[in-house]
């Protein structure tokens, strides 16, 4: 009997902290989910009360429509591009940092400030200086790169959006990768030093095996963010010029809330979703399986 009332007690305990906190992520996430779920099988233009049942006539929709396919193929080289530069650049500041660079407070502080800023704040900056102040200079000192905005060239403009990406992270997984490099067992290092190891060396075959904790955080971190992005593709470019930056996120907004048709939106969503979970899962799966082998 007693045994009883402890097992009910502790159950009352954890219910009373946790069950708020259960409440609202239920009611904020799954419930919004799984409504949206439901929404895919019917058309609907978002403002109507009349909805259709199509049952999967949105999903074969999704199938049929190039231009979401477009913007998800698109989507995947930004995401490429971004996480390789990303982890890149954040990594080699951390390793700058960490070997002994001077007034490294200072330099964290500037690195790590424009992730501070917001997406849509930072496209509209971006937006001065790749119109305005890269094309002065471009023009001023003849430099044929910067000549013309790259806002203004469907070639460049895709381009422009992965070096603000990255302007914007790289600073954020440089201080994760700190943290990493701070746990490197220094006299692993010493040791290998004393075995005739040069930096090159030691970078390669005891400080990278020992970071693959902090590259599966933020190369998930960088997944998710390239896949989610819309904020700054939409201050930045508009999808343009000619429609040649609409990313998926931005393509599905438009196809639910400017094309008026929810349901297809809805699905297009769904299959986001799913496409997104599907790789962090794999990459979680293999950078695991990676950290084990080491």
């Amino acid at each position: 009997m007693t045994s009883e009332k402890s097992v009910l007690k502790r159950w009352g305990n954890q219910l009373l902290y946790t069950g708020p906190t259960i409440l609202i992520f239920v009611m904020v996430m799954i419930v919004p989910f799984l409504y949206g779920i439901y929404l895919t099988l019917f058309k609907w233009d978002g403002i109507s009360t009349d909805m259709a049942f199509t049952g999967l006539g949105n999903y074969v929709g999704v199938i049929k429509d190039a231009a979401f396919w477009k913007s998800v193929w698109l989507t995947v080289k930004y995401v490429a591009a971004t996480v390789i530069l990303i982890n890149g650049c954040g990594f080699l500041l951390a390793y700058l940092i960490v070997s002994g660079l001077k007034r490294q407070n200072l330099v964290r502080a500037v690195f790590f400030s424009p992730s501070l800023i917001g997406g849509l704040v930072l496209g509209f900056l971006w937006q001065f200086l790749f119109n305005q102040f890269f094309v002065n200079i471009g023009q001023k000192y003849e430099i044929a790169l910067f000549s013309k905005s790259w806002l203004g060239d469907p070639n460049k403009a895709f381009w422009a959006l992965v070096v603000v990406t990255v302007w914007h992270y790289a600073g954020y997984m440089m201080v994760i990768f700190i943290a990493g490099l701070m746990n490197v067992p220094k006299d692993l290092i010493e040791a290998s030093s004393m075995d005739g190891a040069g930096k090159w060396r030691q970078l390669i075959h005891i400080t990278l095996p020992l970071m693959v904790p902090s590259f599966i955080v933020t190369i998930f971190l960088s997944l998710q963010r390239g896949f989610m992005v819309y904020d700054l593709n939409y201050s930045l470019t508009e999808g343009g010029p000619y429609g040649s930056t609409v990313l998926v996120s931005m393509h599905v907004f438009d196809k639910a809330f400017r094309s008026y048709d929810y349901g297809l939106g809805q699905a297009e969503a769904f299959v986001l979703f799913f496409i997104v979970a599907t790789v962090t899962m794999l990459q979680l799966y293999f950078s695991k399986k990676k950290e084990v082998e080491i």
